[in-house]
């Protein structure tokens, strides 16, 4: 079976920003991106890109999952990038065309085709290191991917760390950079006590992972972080929280210490769970700090991780009743 993310459609659909205006979206091979070796992405990262899904449901019909909170997101992501503004209408168009047009290669449950909108600063220039691309692309790619969870969902070993993932005011921009930036952090931390992620804490303050919003399990409240500019407001994140509303559930979104984070670990039924597109939520099973590993509950993934995966998988596989609209149905 090929790694999640690594096969692609064989085309994908683009719209090119020049001389202050879009072209008509258009289907080109997956290959045929050419850039200039002095665009500007490549110099100064001006690129940012979202990640959803498309689902098919049991009656063949498929659709799209929050495709409008992923783009409006990846508008947000472009305005703090300094990136040309785009009609947000156009990316919905350009992802909802593209994905009927491979509609026949969305998987059954429970895969399904992961969509890849991407925007980058194009212009040719290397003088530009303190002013914007003039020129950009935008396009989006199709991977279908099969169950991220094939093997089984095993609890992640978190290493806590006294730093940021990135610049504290790009945080909530989903940009190439921010994880280029803990790539580092988390090949040492993979190295040195064999942890599966970077769970990044600076000055004490618990934000996320280097790729996942972290989510704290304790009894019937779920506390995570509070908005702000310094870490990406997942979507998903937001999907699990509302679910947890629903089930009655009390969501404290607040600062969360390491000190707290630790002491409340420690108690029987306490679960932990990094949520994002790709796995959904993954359990938590061992915090490490200063040396220390810190067993998380159980140290296996907890029911309530497990119910609000399984009841947010339902609502996107059609299972389940979309009390949110939630789904965008392509055909």
């Amino acid at each position: 079976m090929s790694a999640f993310g690594t096969v692609f459609i064989p085309q994908m659909i683009i719209s090119r920003f020049e001389s202050g205006q879009w072209s008509a979206p258009e289907m080109v091979a997956s290959d045929s991106l050419t850039l200039h070796p002095g665009a500007h992405v490549l110099h100064y990262s001006s690129t940012c890109f979202e990640g959803l899904k498309a689902f098919r449901h049991d009656d063949g019909s498929v659709h799209i999952f929050r495709m409008d909170k992923n783009v409006a997101r990846m508008a947000q992501s472009s305005a703090l990038l300094a990136l040309p503004q785009f009609d947000q209408a156009m990316l919905n168009n350009m992802i909802t065309d593209i994905v009927k047009q491979y509609a026949d290669d969305v998987p059954n449950p429970p895969g399904s085709m992961y969509i890849r909108p991407t925007h980058i600063g194009t212009e040719a220039s290397i003088g530009k290191a303190a002013a914007p691309s003039d020129s950009s692309l935008l396009y989006v790619l199709l991977s279908p991917v099969g169950d991220y969870f094939a093997g089984g969902a095993k609890p992640l070993r978190l290493l806590l760390e006294d730093s940021a993932r990135c610049a504290s005011h790009m945080g909530m921009v989903k940009s190439g950079g921010n994880y280029a930036s803990a790539l580092h952090p988390i090949m040492k931390a993979r190295a040195s006590v064999q942890a599966d992620q970077v769970l990044f804490c600076p000055g004490g303050d618990v934000q996320e992972t280097g790729a996942a919003n972290f989510l704290l399990i304790d009894g019937n409240e779920i506390i995570t972080k509070a908005l702000d500019a310094s870490f990406l407001h997942g979507i998903t994140r937001d999907s699990i929280l509302t679910l947890a509303r629903d089930r009655g559930m009390k969501v404290s979104e607040r600062e969360l210490t390491v000190d707290e984070l630790l002491e409340r670990a420690a108690k029987p039924g306490t679960e932990a769970a990094l949520s994002g597109t790709a796995a959904v939520l993954t359990p938590v099973g061992t915090l490490i700090h200063n040396g220390k590993e810190h067993q998380v509950g159980s140290g296996q993934g907890g029911e309530t991780t497990n119910a609000l995966r399984q009841a947010l998988n339902e609502i996107q596989w059609g299972k389940a009743e979309d009390k949110h609209g939630w789904l965008h149905k392509v055909c």
